[in-house]
């Protein structure tokens, strides 16, 4: 599949309609031949009762922005991606403003892709570097 940036952010973001990456704000916005950036707002829809980012919604991003990155390698239409195991290590509190989640390939292999996904702050400093790993599915299995 030829590279198509805009039409890869238009598709990801029209599969997050109605979903939890609507519910957390969370907007695609940069893509290149082997990253995917989305951005996600800090509020209080996303903390935690200590008034901090919750761990979970960094989660959230790093889940969604990979899982999505792992179009750049398949074809929607034959094939569908599954999130088999992530790590999270949380590094830097954030308690308002916004951050960006960028996904990264280490392997791609036929059915597996491993990514690495940064988030970071408005000051690049980096907030939670998570590892993700990928299944890629033929549709007919997936059902």
């Amino acid at each position: 599949m030829a590279f198509d940036k805009e039409k890869l952010l238009a598709l990801c973001n029209k599969f997050s309609e109605n979903t939890l990456m609507r519910t957390l704000d969370i907007q695609y916005i940069d893509a290149g031949e082997d990253f995917l950036t989305a951005t996600m707002p800090v509020n209080p829809n996303v903390h935690q009762p200590m008034g901090l980012l919750h761990g979970g919604a960094s989660v959230a991003l790093a889940e969604s922005v990979g899982s999505a990155a792992s179009m750049l390698f398949s074809d929607p239409e034959k094939e569908e991606v599954r999130g088999i195991e992530i790590s999270a290590n949380h590094l830097r509190s954030k308690r308002e403003g916004m951050v960006w989640g960028t996904a990264r390939i280490i392997h791609k292999g036929r059915t597996l892709h491993l990514w690495e996904i940064r988030i970071t702050d408005e000051d690049n400093k980096l907030v939670c570097l998570c590892k993700l790993t990928n299944i890629i599915l033929p549709k007919e299995a997936s059902k």
